[in-house]
C-alpha cells in the first residue's frame, strides 16, 4: 500500500512556532503530503501564518473551539485526505529528510504507528538546552524510554509521533484528555492489537517550554498523569514510575543523615548531580548548560515525583474519580 502522508498540526497561539515549523515542512526533501493546521481556539487567529505557505505546502486550515491537543488532532484526522497521519508540535522543527526517511522505513516494513526522538538544535538557548538533556539523556528519568526505543516496544509521543488510518478508526485517537492522551492512545493501540515502531533518524528539534517555572509545572503534569494512566491500563503499569519518588524521598532522607553522622547516602546525590553536569557540559559543549542541568534535573525528578505521589494519593488512598481529581487533564 503506497503511503499517503497527512501532517496533523494541532495549535494554540503560538504563531511564531507555527511558521518555523512550516518553514520546516516547505523545506522537505520529500513533497507528496498535506498539511493539516488545527487551530485550537487562538484569540488571534492563525489563518494568516497559513495563507503564507500556500504555495509551498498542500496546505488546510481549521478553527474550532479550544478542547486541548488530542481532540484536535482526532479533528485534523477526520478532515484528512490521507491514509497515515503524522504528528507534530508546534514547537517542533522538522529536519529536512524527515519524510523521506519515513517512506523509506514505511516501504523496507509496514507498521501500524511509530514514534521519532527529539534533541535541541544548535541554535537553542542554554536553558532549552538543559531542559532537552533532562528530558532525554540516559542519565535522567527522561533517558528510562530512550534507551529502550530500539528494544521491545517503543512509546511514542504526540511532538513526533504517527498512525495508520486503520489505527485510528479503530480506537478512535485520542481521548479527552489534555495530558497523557498520547501514551494513552499508545496502550489502547497495542490493547487493540497494532505494532509501534521507533526510529532514532527521525529527528525533530523540540523546542520545549521556555522557562523554569513553566517546565517545573509541566512535569509534575505529567507526574500526575502517569497514576491516571495505570487506572486506564493497569497491565502496563511499572515499578519504574516510582523512581522519581523514592529519588526525592532519599534526598530528603539524606539531610537528617548527615546530622546524624552518616553522610554516605547525601555524598551519593552529589556525586550523580556532578555526573549530571559532566555529561551535559560534554555533550553541549558547555558549562553554563551543564550548571542548568544540575538544576532542570533536580526539578524534574522533584516535580515529577511530587505529582505522582500526589495522584497516587488521591486515586489509590482516596479513590477520588479521575476527573474530579486533576479536572484540568481533562
Amino acid at each position: 500500500m503506497k503511503l499517503q502522508i497527512s501532517v496533523i498540526i494541532a495549535v494554540y497561539e503560538r504563531e511564531s512556532e507555527l511558521r518555523e515549523l512550516l518553514e520546516s515542512l516547505a523545506k522537505q526533501t520529500y513533497k507528496d503530503f498535506e498539511v493539516i493546521v488545527v487551530d485550537d481556539g487562538s484569540k488571534n487567529q492563525l489563518i494568516y501564518t497559513v495563507e503564507d505557505f500556500i504555495t509551498e505546502l498542500k496546505i488546510k486550515y481549521f478553527y474550532k473551539p479550544n478542547s486541548g491537543p488530542g481532540l484536535s488532532r482526532n479533528y485534523g484526522m477526520k478532515k484528512a485526505n490521507g491514509n497515515f497521519y503524522v504528528f507534530f508540535d508546534s514547537d517542533t522543527i522538522v529536519l529536512p529528510d524527515y519524510m523521506e526517511k519515513l517512506v523509506a522505513h514505511y516501504e523496507q516494513d509496514p507498521f501500524d504507528f511509530y514514534g521519532g526522538v527529539d534533541a535541541a538544535a544548535d541554535n537553542f538557548s542554554d536553558l532549552q538546552k538543559a531542559i532537552n538533556f533532562a528530558m532525554t539523556s540516559f542519565v535522567t528519568t527522561g533517558g528510562i524510554r530512550s534507551a529502550k526505543n530500539d528494544f521491545g516496544k517503543f512509546q511514542p509521543r504526540s511532538f513526533n509521533m504517527g498512525i495508520s488510518k486503520e489505527a485510528f478508526e479503530t480506537s478512535g485517537g485520542f481521548k479527552p484528555m489534555r495530558v497523557g492522551e498520547d501514551p494513552d492512545l499508545t496502550m489502547t493501540l497495542w490493547e487493540s492489537g497494532f505494532k509501534s515502531k521507533g526510529f532514532r533518524d527521525l529527528k525533530v528539534y523540540h523546542k520545549r517550554r521556555t522557562t523554569l517555572a513553566k517546565f517545573a509545572k509541566q512535569v509534575k503534569s505529567f507526574g500526575r498523569a502517569r497514576p491516571i494512566l495505570n487506572k486506564l491500563h493497569p497491565s502496563y503499569t511499572k515499578f519504574t514510575f516510582w523512581l522519581p519518588t523514592f529519588f526525592i524521598l532519599g534526598l530528603l532522607l539524606s539531610i537528617p543523615l548527615v546530622l546524624l553522622g552518616c553522610p554516605y547516602l547525601f555524598y551519593s546525590y552529589i556525586f550523580y548531580f556532578l555526573f549530571v553536569f559532566i555529561i551535559s557540559s560534554i555533550q553541549n559543549k558547555s558549562i553554563k548548560v551543564g550548571v542548568l542541568s544540575i538544576i532542570t534535573v533536580f526539578l524534574q525528578f522533584w516535580n515529577y515525583g511530587v505529582g505522582f505521589f500526589e495522584s497516587q494519593i488521591r486515586l489509590n488512598l482516596f479513590n477520588q474519580h479521575l476527573q474530579e481529581a486533576f479536572p484540568n487533564h481533562f
